[in-house]
């Protein structure tokens, strides 16, 4: 499955969703993307790290961060669109003020191979340890360094399950989870040819 269509979401909000507190520079924001029940919209809630113990989720998690606030820059509309693509999902998730949890590490190792394939992100190699592959940014010449696990079939019916929930497709049929199966096998092979491409590169 790959993110092909755009969906409108909120800019980071100045106040904490649980709390309603406004934040203050510098303290750890947790955000979340989910998917509402009732009108399949895609949401983000803001808050503070201290405060997630007493949030309840209102939709289908899909992903999760934690990052230091900083305020909006003067002249900054603060109602200002987001449009949620592929791209611009995974540059939110590489930023280096950005904690990833395991399952959004994940999506971002996932989202680097679909964009890999894309040309968005040209592969630079590995980090001296081995541990992280390394890309950079088409438009911006940005290096982003992303985990380097395994890719495995389970992984991509894991990130599969990750991505149905933000477009929506909901929970997996049996006929469905089973052509994931098929379709995990088919990205595996394009995952071992990026490995083979990255060897031959050093």
């Amino acid at each position: 499955m790959e993110l092909t269509t755009e969906l409108t979401i909120q800019a980071q909000t100045a106040a904490c969703f649980v709390t309603q507190r406004p934040f203050e520079e510098g303290q750890r924001v947790v955000s979340v993307l989910l998917r509402l029940p009732s009108t399949g919209d895609v949401v983000r809630r803001d808050m503070l790290e201290s405060a997630t113990g007493d949030f309840v989720a209102d939709g289908a998690l899909m992903c999760r961060w934690v990052r230091a606030y900083k305020p909006r820059k003067a002249g900054e509309n603060p109602e200002r669109e987001l449009k949620l693509t592929a791209e611009n999902l995974f540059m939110t998730l590489v930023d280096p003020l950005t904690e990833l949890t395991p399952d959004s590490e994940r999506l971002v190792m996932f989202l680097a191979l679909m964009l890999e394939r894309k040309r968005v992100l040209r592969p630079k190699g590995r980090t001296a340890d081995g541990a992280k592959n390394v890309y950079e940014h088409a438009k911006t010449k940005q290096i982003i360094e992303v985990p380097g696990g395994e890719l495995t079939p389970e992984f991509f019916v894991q990130v599969r399950d990750q991505l149905g929930v933000l477009v929506g497709t909901g929970e997996r049929s049996q006929k469905s989870g089973d052509r994931s199966q098929e379709e995990a096998g088919g990205n595996q092979e394009a995952a071992d040819e990026n490995q083979d491409s990255v060897s031959a590169q050093k």
